[in-house]
């Protein structure tokens, strides 16, 4: 379970824009505007945790996100990363549930179940919106390397996305695109001149700043930075040639294997 590197789910994607077309005839011309459905099917998630035991009931967790967060295993409410909190309860020896909130307000839900030998951990996870509406990825991972129990390195292999996921891009001034997700409240509004566009919205928190710069006619390249300027992730998105489909390529920062998310066009 992690706050960000998860929820990249609900706040990922950026779109085209054609510098030498201004005002309406620019975004009429834009092949990206529109909305965007995202395709389960078709789309590839990974994920790598690390949890580290530093004495009975105390760990730290790495979701890879560059922020580890250290709390003790008692259920309680702990001060987090961005202003949550924290809380890791153990249900059985081989289960625990974890619950993240903001303000109170809870943001996600994941429960934890490890096999009999130790070496697969199983992830329901459950990301809840503002509006009380649930996005649910089962999560499979393997352990890599040496560990027990929960503790260790852990790759996922398997993920059933069950969600929806609905992108709305629209037009930004005169050549600028705003990149709208309203279930993480995340909200782009950037010009294509690879300039840092500070973001808005509850996710803005995690994803500071943005920006964009143009790859070639149908390819975009975003860049999500956090509050400490460093570089969050790294997003190709890429249209079909029938401008139907678009696909979008996650790398996040300290990660070997990109996340690649598919959308159709509404």
């Amino acid at each position: 379970m992690k706050l960000t590197s998860r929820t990249f789910l609900a706040m990922a994607l950026v779109a085209i824009s054609t510098a030498l077309v201004p005002g309406a005839l620019w975004a009429a011309n834009n092949p990206f505007i529109g909305d965007w459905k995202l395709d389960p099917s078709r789309s590839k998630l990974t994920d790598v945790m690390k949890v580290e035991r530093l004495s009975s009931n105390k760990y730290t967790f790495d979701f890879g996100v560059d922020s580890p967060e250290t709390i003790v295993i008692d259920g309680t409410d702990q001060s987090s990363m961005s202003g949550t909190t924290l809380a890791v309860s153990v249900e059985r020896p081989d289960a625990w549930k974890v619950v993240r909130k903001k303000d109170g307000r809870v943001l996600l839900t994941a429960n934890w179940e490890l096999s009999k030998d130790g070496n697969t951990l199983t992830d329901n996870f459950n990301a809840i919106s503002p509006n009380g509406s649930t996005s649910t990825v089962d999560y499979v991972y393997q352990r890599k390397g040496q560990g027990s129990g929960f503790a260790g390195t852990w790759v996922s292999t398997s993920e059933m996305v069950n969600f929806v996921y609905v992108l709305q891009i629209r037009p930004y001034e005169e050549d600028g695109l705003s990149i709208i997700n309203p279930s993480s409240q995340l909200t782009r509004n950037m010009k294509q001149d690879g300039k840092d566009y500070p973001n808005i919205g509850a996710n803005a928190a995690v994803i500071a700043a943005s920006s964009v710069r143009r790859q070639d006619e149908h390819t975009l390249e975003l860049t999500d930075k956090k509050s400490n300027g460093k570089v969050y992730d790294t997003q190709q998105m890429k249209l079909s040639s029938d401008l139907k489909a678009l696909t979008m390529t996650i790398r996040t920062a300290g990660r070997d294997e990109p996340n690649i998310l598919v959308f159709e066009r509404q």
